[in-house]
């Protein structure tokens, strides 16, 4: 019996392990029966566990290897207002201790095993971004290697300084750094590489991502950085993460039921500007707007002027617009069918160049003739509204106009047709607003 551990068959094989420290070799003979039956005595390696604080070196001026990947397995937050970036990685790291190993045909054909993670010596890397203690659970393992490779993952939730950019918010995309470097190690005692390519951290990173989650993963790129902090060099690698919104929730949401309530502002053009339930209409509209945005401000960034605000903004200027210019119709109709008032000559002639034979409304002489069915031709003396522009008003009508040499009928019509004109300019700049609103988010999400 050796260490309490019995003797199977005879069979007693040792495995020698040479601890070089300070520039001495020592020897330690483990005794390696029972291994692939009862496991590893934790005795036999008490030896290694007994260096944890040290690094594992055999010539000072070599330096160890840390071999790094990780895989990024959710995006959990990403706080515009304090420009933070919280995300979930699983670490894996690698180096290799030079005075453990075994010949795995002596031992069992056993070629690793776990051992306490706090029982050996780990590389004290750390993100440079990270703005939190990195916080490691308890109780973690690490694999040993009969090549004396130590394989070593630790989950982290990482809170990382990134510069956000939310100005095509939802659509926005996002590039932000994580930078792995040793606390302590300078770049003579510790050197940092890749235990994977990019894109196979990138694949698997993104196939877990893509399931869960706001965000996805667009890609990972990577730079080796060698960077003086003071007077010490350190050697560091920079992960560059590029992740993009998924932005079907705010469209849904957000987009769909603003372009909804605008379209139909639109089509209230189509109501007569007489009609006295215009105006009560377009409040309506505008009031449900306003609790629209207010039930849906908390899908909004806290801070930042995003894309979507300006939009938003855009919509309610336009609405208010259009109910100030309601109200003025109605105002300057009512006016135009009791005391029209006198019209000024730049709009007198600007009306006329704009509209020439074209009119929204039927004329006063045409209003009270309609249900006869009849045209001015058909009427005795009755001109066109054209030529009653152009005839001249006796004294006694100008003095009544107020000196104008429009007669009352003309004003009247003139100013009916004012109020046509602009309804169609604000109609036809809520389409003009609403198509290239809607060309906007295409483009913005294909690209």
């Amino acid at each position: 019996m050796e260490g309490g551990w019995p003797l199977r068959g005879g069979f007693l094989l040792c495995l020698t392990v040479s601890l070089l420290l300070q520039g001495r070799a020592n020897a330690f003979t483990i005794n390696c029966s029972g291994f692939d039956q009862y496991g590893v005595n934790p005795a036999v390696l008490q030896a290694i566990f007994d260096q944890k604080d040290f690094r594992p070196f055999i010539n000072y001026s070599i330096p160890t290897r840390v071999n790094i990947s990780f895989t990024l397995s959710a995006i959990l937050e990403v706080n515009v207002q304090l420009q933070l970036l919280t995300s979930f990685l699983w670490v894996k790291m690698i180096w290799n201790n030079p005075f453990i190993s075994w010949n795995p045909k002596e031992c069992g054909n056993i070629n690793k095993f776990a051992v306490t993670a706090e029982n050996l010596w780990l590389p004290d890397i750390f993100i440079v971004e990270s703005t939190d203690v990195d916080q490691i659970p308890e109780g973690l393992s690490a694999y040993m290697t009969h090549e004396g490779d130590i394989v070593y993952n630790k989950p982290a939730r990482i809170t990382s300084v990134c510069s956000l950019d939310i100005f095509y918010f939802p659509f926005d995309q996002q590039n932000c750094t994580l930078t792995f470097s040793s606390f302590i190690y300078t770049a003579e005692t510790m050197s940092l590489g890749m235990d994977r390519e990019v894109w196979e951290i990138v694949d698997t990173s993104r196939d877990i991502v893509f399931r869960q989650g706001e965000w996805e993963l667009l890609g990972i790129s990577k730079a080796t950085l060698k960077t003086f902090v003071g007077s010490r060099l350190f050697d560091r690698i920079a992960f560059f993460l590029a992740i993009r919104r998924r932005p079907s929730l705010y469209v849904i949401n957000l987009l769909v039921p603003s372009s909804f309530l605008i379209a139909i502002d639109a089509l209230s053009f189509y109501l007569p500007a007489e009609n006295e339930n215009r105006a009560p209409f377009k409040i309506t509209l505008l009031l449900g707007y306003n609790v629209f945005l207010l039930r849906m401000s908390d899908l909004l960034p806290a801070s930042g002027t995003p894309l979507i605000s300006v939009y938003f903004a855009l919509c309610l200027s336009l609405m208010v617009v259009s109910l100030l210019e309601t109200i003025f119709i109605t105002h300057l109709l009512h006016l135009a069918t009791t005391q029209p008032p006198p019209m000024p000559r730049w709009l007198h002639s600007l009306l006329l160049y704009c509209t020439g034979s074209r009119r929204c409304y039927p004329t006063a002489h045409q209003k009270e003739n309609k249900g006869l069915g009849l045209t001015p031709s058909h009427l005795p003396g009755l001109k066109e509204p054209g030529e009653l522009v152009g005839k001249e008003p006796g004294p006694r009508e100008a003095k009544r106009n107020g000196g104008s040499e429009l007669t009352r009928a003309q004003l009247t019509d003139l100013w009916m047709e004012f109020g046509c004109r602009m309804d169609t300019f604000l109609f036809r700049l809520y389409l003009l607003f609403l198509a290239s609103s809607v060309i906007t988010v295409i483009v913005l999400w294909n690209t």
